[in-house]
C-alpha cells in the first residue's frame, strides 16, 4: 500500500485498485480536517466536536494495508521473493517520508519557540536528539528528554507517526507469521482480535471513552495499539484471500460520502460504565469499513479522469498524513495564544492551514519522495521478482 496509507505495496505487475487508492486519499484529507477540530478541543480544553470520529481513519488505513499487502505479495513467496526483499521494498516506500516528517517537525517546533506545551523551554540538544531518533524511528517513552513537547507522544516532532510504528509492526508480523497462516487460522485470528478489540472499545480499556489508543508508549497504548492494528490488518488480509468482486459502480464518490458521514457522527456518551461510543466504533471497523474495502476493490473504473483523480489523491495520501501535523502544532499554538476555539472564529486561518498542508505534501511528493524512492530502488536493485 502506499502506506498504511500508501499503495506501492501493490505488486509491480498486478493491476491496481484505483478506487481504494482514491479512498485512501480521501481518508487522509479527512484526517487533516479532524485534526483541525482536535486543535479547537486542545486549545479550549474540551471534547472534539463536529468531526468527532476522524481518528477511525487510522483503522481504515490498517485494513487497507492488510488487504493490499496480502493481494500484492501472498502469491509471491513460492517464487523468488524473500523476507529481505519484502522489508527492503517497504523501507524504501515508507522511510524517506518518515525522515522528512521528522525534519519538518523539528523546524516547526523551533518556529513555535522550542517550548513544551506547559511553556517550559526545551534545550536545543534534546531537539536534535528527537530529530535523530525520529529519523531512525525510535519512539520516545513518556518523560524521556527527547520527548520534547511534554505530552507523551511516541514521536513528539510528528505525532501521527505512531501509526507508522504499528504499520511497521504489521509488516514484520506479516512477513514472519501472518502470511504463513492458513485461511482458517487467519479467520480465527480475525475473530480473536476482533473480540479483544470489541472488549477494549466497549469497556473503555484506555480510559479515553474511545479507541484512540496507540499514540504514546505506555502499557495501555502499546497493547491497545497492537490490537488496534491486528484486527483490521488481519481482517484486510482475510478479505484479500476471499475476495470475489461484485458488480458495483460509482464507489469512489459513494465511499467518500459514506466516510465523511461516518466520521461526522457525534460522540456517544457512556452509560453506566458501558462505552456506547465503542459500539459505534466497532460497527465502523467490523462492518462499514470491510464493506467499503470490498466494494471499492470491486469497482472497475474505465480509463479517464476518475482514475487520474483517484491516483493523484491516493499518491498524495501518505505525504499528506506524514507532514501535516507539524503545521497543526503551529496552528494549535496560535489557537492557544489567541484563545480562539471555533471554526467560525478562525475559518480564514483554517483554509490557509489546510492549503499549506496539502501544498507542502504535494511538494514533498514530487520533489523529494518520488525521486528518493527511485534512487533507492535503483541503488538497492529492488525490482520485479
Amino acid at each position: 500500500m502506499k502506506h498504511l496509507l500508501s499503495s506501492s505495496a501493490f505488486a509491480d505487475t498486478k493491476p491496481h485498485y484505483h478506487t481504494l487508492n482514491g479512498l485512501r486519499g480521501v481518508a487522509a484529507l479527512m484526517v487533516v480536517w479532524y485534526h483541525v477540530f482536535e486543535g479547537f478541543a486542545f486549545a479550549g480544553g474540551t471534547m472534539i466536536e463536529t468531526f468527532n470520529h476522524g481518528y477511525l481513519a487510522v483503522d481504515f488505513f490498517f485494513m487497507l494495508s492488510g488487504f493490499v499487502i496480502s493481494y500484492a505479495y501472498d502469491d509471491r513467496w513460492a517464487g523468488k521473493m524473500t523476507w529481505k526483499d519484502f522489508l527492503k521494498r517497504r523501507l524504501i516506500r515508507l522511510h524517506p517520508m518518515i525522515v522528512m516528517g521528522a525534519i519538518i517537525g523539528a523546524i516547526a517546533f523551533m518556529l513555535q519557540g522550542g517550548v513544551k506545551w506547559d511553556g517550559t523551554a526545551t534545550p536545543f540538544g534534546w531537539v536534535i536528539v528527537a530529530l535523530v531518533m525520529g529519523s531512525l524511528f525510535i519512539p520516545a517513552y513518556p518523560g524521556a528528554g527527547y520527548e520534547v513537547r511534554g505530552n507523551g507522544e511516541m514521536f513528539p516532532l510528528n505525532g501521527p507517526s505512531w501509526s507508522l510504528f504499528f504499520e511497521y509492526l504489521g509488516n514484520l508480523l506479516y512477513v514472519l507469521l501472518l502470511r504463513k497462516l492458513s485461511t482458517q487460522f487467519l479467520a480465527l485470528l480475525v475473530a480473536a482480535t476482533g473480540a479483544v478489540w470489541a472488549w477494549m472499545a466497549m469497556f473503555n480499556f484506555a480510559g479515553y471513552e474511545s479507541m484512540g489508543v496507540g499514540w504514546t508508549l505506555d502499557t495501555v497504548n502499546f497493547w491497545g495499539g497492537t490490537i488496534r492494528l491486528l484486527f483490521p490488518f488481519s481482517f484486510g488480509m482475510l478479505m484479500a484471500r476471499k475476495f470475489r468482486p461484485v458488480k458495483v459502480r460509482g464507489m469512489f464518490g459513494i465511499g467518500a460520502v459514506v466516510m465523511f458521514l461516518l466520521f461526522s457522527v457525534p460522540f456517544f456518551a457512556s452509560f453506566h460504565g458501558f462505552c456506547v461510543n465503542g459500539v459505534y466504533e466497532l460497527l465502523c471497523v467490523a462492518i462499514a469499513f470491510p464493506i467499503l474495502v470490498w466494494l471499492g476493490a470491486s469497482n472497475q473504473q474505465k480509463e479517464g479522469e476518475s482514475i487520474r483523480l483517484c491516483e493523484e489523491i491516493g499518491d498524495l495520501s501518505y505525504p499528506l498524513y506524514i507532514v501535516h501535523y507539524p503545521i497543526m502544532y503551529l496552528f494549535y499554538a496560535w489557537l492557544i495564544q489567541e484563545q480562539r476555539y471555533t471554526l467560525s472564529e478562525t475559518w480564514p486561518v483554517v483554509i490557509g492551514v489546510y492549503a499549506l498542508c496539502v501544498g507542502l505534501a504535494y511538494a514533498c511528493l514530487k520533489l523529494y519522495d518520488i525521486p528518493v524512492r527511485k534512487y533507492l530502488t535503483r541503488r538497492f536493485k529492488v525490482g520485479v521478482k
